[in-house]
């Protein structure tokens, strides 16, 4: 397993950016397909956008294509997401998350979680 501690969360207006970021811990952290998840009061928690192994391959959730990015740096053990157009939807914690599967969706398929951070969108 990793460690995992996100940061950037906000206020934000709608129409405005947010980039959040997710620190890892561990030397397996290239092992590891990424994704970020959130959750909105009394829903469940859904999927939002992920990587492979080495950041060739993302995906994203219809609601957030084109425009929310998420990327990674093996480097430096960090995953990002770039979020535009920030929507009053939009408005949850988000969650970093961690799979030993290169290309994961599920949330049942994730092992490691970060304890999120709150992102709040004002119409």
């Amino acid at each position: 397993q990793v460690q995992l501690v996100e940061s950037g969360g906000g206020l934000v207006q709608a129409g405005g950016s947010l980039r959040l970021s997710c620190a890892a811990s561990g030397s397996t952290f290239s092992s590891h397909g990424m994704g970020w998840f959130r959750q909105a009061p009394g829903k469940e928690r859904e999927f939002v956008a992920g990587i492979s192994y080495t950041g060739v391959r993302t995906y994203y959730t219809d609601s957030v294509k084109g425009r929310f990015t998420i990327s990674r740096d093996n480097a430096k053990n960090m995953v990002y997401l770039q979020m535009n157009s920030l929507k009053p939807e939009d408005t949850a914690v988000y969650y970093c998350a961690a799979s030993l599967y290169n290309i994961a969706t599920d949330r049942t398929d994730f092992d490691s979680w970060g304890q999120g951070t709150q992102v709040t969108v004002s119409s």
